[in-house]
Formats: structure tokens, sequence, C-alpha cells
């Protein structure tokens, strides 16, 4: 299914939710939306199912205006964060649910129901009912009963919000083998710019009711249109430094020293205001090369999450905050000074306006690849 949104604003309460966003999914991919609690992501699904109606603009259905047209009547199966299933019925019966609804002939329902069942590894449960599952079983069983509909349009609205790490590892995995072909048009909607990077595809980052950039999902990673896409498609946020940029095309940055910026971005931006962008990935506490920057930084804060240390630092030079994250398990005394070190070749150039004006020269394969 080709589905797009042309100009729609949906306003509420008094509120408003979408801003005249425009939006053409990829038919047959995983499409992500991108962004940051209430940005907007909800509602963009609601529209798109029919359950709400846009306050101005249309959606569009395979070039057909189903602006009016209820969830009833769409081809759509749609999947919430909350497990939701039918607790006096079998895993079965919540499975055949939608089956049996269209009348649908009773020994095609057996052969669809174990078929979908064996794809999400609950084929053995069938008999039980929801209560006896674990929270990872009762989102395969909602996921089930969403796709054993054959539609050609699935709306995933963070559906592994609520289950633990490992878990959401596995059912991620296992999401991208189920679509993988190309006959379902999918929309999955987070908060997290590694999911979106796992799950591929196209990603449209989010924010404040409007679709600030669409695209595929590396593309969109490795050149943000503006900062705002940065902030979101970033997990920490990148670091962003408020700078000048100098007649000779370097760059003046607030920790105490100019780095060289590449020729685009001088000619872009001409001298005057910009911002310099950072990934928490790209600080390190070596250096990647002969050009490698030191900064001088006071450690305030270190986080262990996973495998990975988040160090919180203030620069000696400038007193700016800035996030580096590192692989592996670092620990490193709080007060302590050291050096953290910057490659002039990793850093975004964004204008006044605060659009990308340059980004790196080494572009990244894969989520914290360096």
């Amino acid at each position: 299914m080709v589905l797009e949104l042309e100009r729609v604003t949906v306003v509420s309460g008094g509120l408003t939710h979408l801003y005249g966003v425009d939006l053409r999914l990829v038919p047959g991919a995983i499409n992500v939306l991108l962004g940051p609690t209430q940005a907007g992501k909800t509602t963009l699904m609601r529209v798109m199912a029919g359950l709400d109606r846009p306050t101005s603009g249309r959606v569009l259905a395979d070039g057909q205006d189903v602006t009016g047209v209820s969830v009833r009547q769409r081809n759509l199966a749609m999947v919430y964060q909350q497990f939701i299933n039918y607790p006096a019925m079998t895993v079965f019966d919540n499975i055949a649910s939608p089956l049996k609804l269209q009348k649908t002939e009773p020994a095609e329902i057996r052969r669809r129901v174990h078929e979908v069942a064996a794809k999400l590894h609950i084929d053995h449960l069938l008999e039980r009912r929801p209560g006896e599952l674990s929270g990872g079983q009762q989102q395969r069983c909602a996921l089930a009963r969403a796709l054993v509909k054959r539609t050609s349009l699935v709306l995933l609205d963070e559906p592994l919000v609520n289950l633990d790490y490992k878990l959401r590892e596995e059912l991620r995995a296992e999401l991208t083998t189920l679509f993988s072909d190309g006959k379902t048009t999918v929309v999955y909607a987070t908060t997290e710019p590694l999911e979106a990077l796992l799950l591929g595809g196209y990603t449209a980052v989010v924010d404040k009711g409007r679709v600030l950039q669409f695209g595929p999902t590396l593309d969109v990673y490795n050149a943000p249109a503006n900062v705002d896409v940065a902030a979101v498609f970033n997990d920490p946020p990148m670091n962003m430094l408020t700078s000048e940029l100098l007649e000779n095309g370097d760059a003046r940055l607030p920790i105490g020293f100019d780095v060289p910026v590449r020729r685009a971005a001088a000619a872009a931006v001409g001298t005057g205001a910009c911002r310099i962008g950072i990934r928490p990935g790209h600080l390190r506490l070596a250096p990647r090369n002969a050009h490698s920057i030191a900064v001088p930084c006071v450690l305030e804060l270190a986080e262990l999450s996973g495998s990975e240390t988040y160090l919180h630092l203030h620069t000696r030079q400038g007193g700016i905050d800035l996030i580096a994250q590192l692989q592996g398990v670092h620990q490193i005394e709080l007060g302590t000074q050291l050096d953290v070190y910057i490659d002039p070749d990793e850093l975004f150039v964004f204008g006044a306006d605060t659009n990308l004006v340059a980004r790196p020269k080494v572009q990244e394969v894969a989520y914290g690849a360096h």
C-alpha cells in the first residue's frame, strides 16, 4: 500500500498536535516514526489508521482519498504498547478473532493461525490463556493477531517498549524477518534512535507535531537536516558548541582552540556564527589519528549502561558540558582531570539558521561505529 499524508493538521482541545504534515510512506518497507514522547507519533498513526480524522489535510491510500473512511473499512492492523489480548480466550482464539469476524472458513483459520504462531514461536502455546503467558509471549500473541489478517498496512506503536532488553532485541530481529518479503507497508513508532537504526528501512524524524526529515534511515542519521534532527537522532543528544567560522576556514570553538572545517562549510556559511556538532561516541580517551585534538576536561559524573560508559564532562576552558559515550566499562574517579579527543573529520557544521552545511568525512555504517 502507498500511504500518503497531505498537509495534515490535527487540532484538539485548543492544542495543535500536527502541523501540516506531508509524508509519503515507502510501500513494502519498514517506515520508522522516531521522536520523543508527545512528539506526535501516536497522533500520526491514529490518523493513518482512521481512528482520528484530521482537522485539515488528506490521507491517501494507493491514490484514493480515505480521509473520512473508518478504521473498520481499511485494510490495516495496529499493535499498541500495551498487550491487548482477550483474557477469557485461548491464544488460538485470540489470534483467530479477526478471521472469525471476516467469516473465514474454519480450515483456513486453523491453517493461518498455526502458520503465524509458528513464525512467532508461540505455536506450542495455542491452548493457553493470556494470563498464563510471559510479557514477551503476550506481545507475540498480539502481533500474531495483527499479522494473521494479512493486511497491506501494519501500524506498530512502540510495541516493544514494555519488554525487557533481551526480549526487545529478540522480537525486533523477528519483526525485520517477518516483513522482509516486501508485501506489507509497516509503520513503527519509537523514541529510540538505536531501534530505528537496527530496523533499517526508512525513518521520519518527528518532533513537536512536525516531520522534520524523512529518508533512508542511515542517510538521515549521517546527514541530519538541522540541529533539531541531530538532537532527536542521537541518544545521548549530540554535543553542540556555539562557534564562529573564521576567514581562514577554521571554526573557533568556545573551548579554547580553532579546528579546521571543510571548505564546503566555509563557502556555505561564510564567516560568522555557526554550531559544531560532536557525537558523544566521537569523544575518545585516546587520539583517533594524528589530527585528533585534546580537550582538557573534568569528570563530573560517570554512568554505566549495559556495555557502555557515559562520561559527563566539564571543559576546563569555556566551561562547556560535554557527554562522551565509551564502549566498555571505564572506572574513573569523579573530579579527575582528563583529556578527551576529537577528530576534525568527524564534526558536523550547522549554520546560524541551524541547517546542516557540512557533515563528517567519515560516515557511520551502524550505530556507534567509529
